[in-house]
């Protein structure tokens, strides 16, 4: 049999705070729309930038705390994330007009918050319920040696002619 693979990884910043609601069966379930943007420079040197926006709809698992508890608690608006999972297609009859809605939707089976208020960090895993807090990242001001990369723009911009490929 063949195989096949449908899976997304996408780093990007929360359009709003995410929606959180329970379903019938007890299950919680938070939606939410990630941005990520694109760049580009066109043939005649003008910067171009797009924005796409993701849905994407994490689940709790059948263990208890879940994606959805991590993403209630510690995700809000503007916050950068990495979100790991796979594409999900689904349509729905309008009750308004009764016409037939299509969505595509990122189902997440992992969550990292990426740089959160205060340094804090938090990662899920669906059904899992693991959540970890991430180093701070390095503060740049009053301290010899914490040194971001923003401070040496330069050091990125070397290409290393070394490398065997």
């Amino acid at each position: 049999m063949a195989r096949s693979l449908n899976k997304v990884m996408l780093i990007g910043n929360l359009g709003s705070d995410p929606e959180v609601r329970t379903t019938p069966g007890g299950t919680r379930v938070a939606q939410f729309s990630l941005a990520t943007n694109r760049q580009w420079t066109t043939d005649s040197g003008q910067k171009q930038e797009k924005t796409e926006w993701h849905r994407v709809v994490a689940w709790n698992g059948n263990r208890g705390t879940g994606l959805a508890d991590i993403v209630e608690k510690y995700a809000r608006k503007g916050d950068r994330m990495y979100v790991e999972g796979r594409i999900e297609y689904r349509s729905y009859e309008d009750k308004k007009d009764g016409q037939t809605k299509y969505v595509t939707e990122i189902r997440a089976t992992d969550i990292v918050l990426l740089g959160g208020r205060g340094g804090d960090a938090a990662t899920g895993t669906e059904g899992t319920g693991r959540r970890s807090a991430a180093p701070a990242p390095a503060q740049t001001a009053g301290k010899k040696g914490d040194e971001a990369f923003d401070d040496f723009p330069e050091a990125l911009d070397e290409e290393d002619d070394d490398l065997p490929f």
